[in-house]
């Protein structure tokens, strides 16, 4: 049965699609996300600006100043499980109350010690800087909320994503009201880092709904604590892996506020906001191909590994559209979005898009890692991204400030997602698949 979505396309397309309902079912599922995301990109960034002009560069630095802090310790909440649960979830639907049930109890644990890490590492870290601690222990309260999103996971397995949508959306559009009637009321800071921790919990509750009126139930979830063991195992390095990603990605606004000043990270973040709205592009592909590539890989090794370098070079093309013309108009893009007190963002932009690259090369490898249970190499990747971030931050804060920053991720990106590869034998053959695709370079699986 074809997809009702189909008769919304031209004819010579329908002709395409008609009778590969795999293929179907892909590109739904991929629509519904995409149009998840547009609609974050859309208002997120009306709404974001719209806070960031009426906050200004000052106390929108310490407001992101919190969400990176947070952000450090968002992994011990989340435990690497997400590819892993997925994949299982793939292999084996029949049990999926143990997987998920399993995967939930793990992570209702890991956000309790994540959040409780984070209240002690800034009282250490602030300890007489109390709107600082305010701000980040509201923020880090969302991480309570994470385990709800196995739902999500279940729903990613059988490429149905909509129901994630919906919930996770509904949420969003409800919060975004609440965050334009604080602007208008003149609200103080730590109003919007409620908004913030409210989102998750009330996206929480939207998946709780989708997954019960789907046919689940919650109740009949039971964690197998063997089979949670062997998860944990598996999944480790990739916890240590988005650990290290964590601290290379946001590190630089820590190292900022502490180095420079929190006006500098209020400029940086303003800069950074309109480059890492586009990182939410790949990991849409990404999942929605993911059971496509791991059906792939059992069929052929040769068809597996064209379907990587067709998605290599797709992502690389839709990230140099993106990085050209942003690099090109970025000073008069910020003076015109976020207005004359932060123009010294625009460099920093010009400089920053160019990440794009090096996130979708990274996240295209997310399927490849996983399917070829090569954890290590994820972490050794991205633990050389860390170092790299951290040593080029203390070059270059002090004597550039934010586009030293800015000059910093880029590097740590081109360390972690391509140079790693070189050093690791496992990755060597990737390596030549990502040259292949940023050189524009034609090839059999183009």
């Amino acid at each position: 049965m074809n997809a009702s979505w189909l008769r919304f396309l031209p004819g010579f397309l329908r002709e395409k699609l008609a009778g590969r309902h795999q293929l179907q079912a892909i590109l739904g599922n991929s629509g519904w996300l995409l149009a998840d995301k547009a609609v974050r990109m859309a208002i997120g960034l009306c709404v974001g600006v719209w806070l960031a002009r009426y906050l200004g560069p000052e106390r929108f630095g310490k407001f992101n100043y919190a969400i990176a802090f947070v952000a450090l310790f968002t992994p011990v909440a989340n435990l690497g499980l997400d590819g892993i649960v997925v994949r299982e979830l793939v292999r084996h639907p029949e049990r999926k109350q143990q997987i998920l049930g399993s995967a939930f109890a793990l992570r209702l644990i890991a956000g309790l010690l994540a959040f409780i890490l984070v209240l002690l590492a800034i009282l250490i870290f602030h300890p007489r800087d109390a709107a600082s601690q305010a701000l980040v222990a509201i923020i880090a309260a969302g991480m309570l909320f994470q385990s709800f999103d196995i739902a999500d996971l279940w729903f990613q397995s059988q490429m149905q994503s909509r129901y994630s949508v919906l919930a996770k959306n509904g949420a969003f559009l409800v919060l975004t009201l609440a965050k334009i009637w604080l602007i208008l009321s003149r609200a103080e800071v730590t109003a919007f880092a409620w908004v913030s921790t409210l989102e998750l919990a009330l996206g929480a509750c939207g998946l709780c709904f989708a997954f019960g009126s789907t046919g689940n139930r919650w109740l009949d979830l039971r964690p197998a604590w063997p089979a949670a063991l062997a998860v944990l195992r598996e999944s480790w390095p990739l916890f240590l892996s988005a650990l290290a990603a964590a601290l290379y990605l946001r590190i630089d606004q820590v190292m900022l506020a502490e180095m420079v000043g929190e006006r500098e990270v209020g400029l940086y973040s303003a800069a950074v906001r309109l480059s890492e709205l586009w990182y939410l592009v790949p990991p849409i592909v990404v999942s929605s191909v993911m059971p496509y590539l791991t059906e792939a890989r059992a069929r052929s090794q040769e068809l597996y590994y064209q379907r990587l370098q067709q998605l290599l070079n797709l992502l690389v093309r839709v990230a140099y559209a993106v990085a050209i013309p942003v690099t090109l108009l970025a000073v008069p893009l910020v003076g015109l979005i976020y207005g004359d007190a932060y123009a010294a963002a625009g460099p920093v932009l010009a400089i920053h898009i160019w990440a794009v690259v090096f996130v979708f090369l990274g996240a295209a490898a997310s399927p490849w890692i996983i399917n070829e249970r090569l954890t290590k190499l994820f972490l050794y990747q991205t633990g050389a991204g860390a170092v790299a971030n951290v040593a080029l931050n203390l070059y270059l804060i002090p004597r550039y400030g934010a586009i030293g920053a800015a000059v910093a991720t880029l590097g740590s990106q081109c360390v972690s997602v391509c140079l790693a590869n070189l050093v690791f034998g496992d990755g060597r053959r990737y390596f030549r698949m990502q040259a292949r695709a940023v050189l524009l370079r034609p090839s059999a699986g183009s």
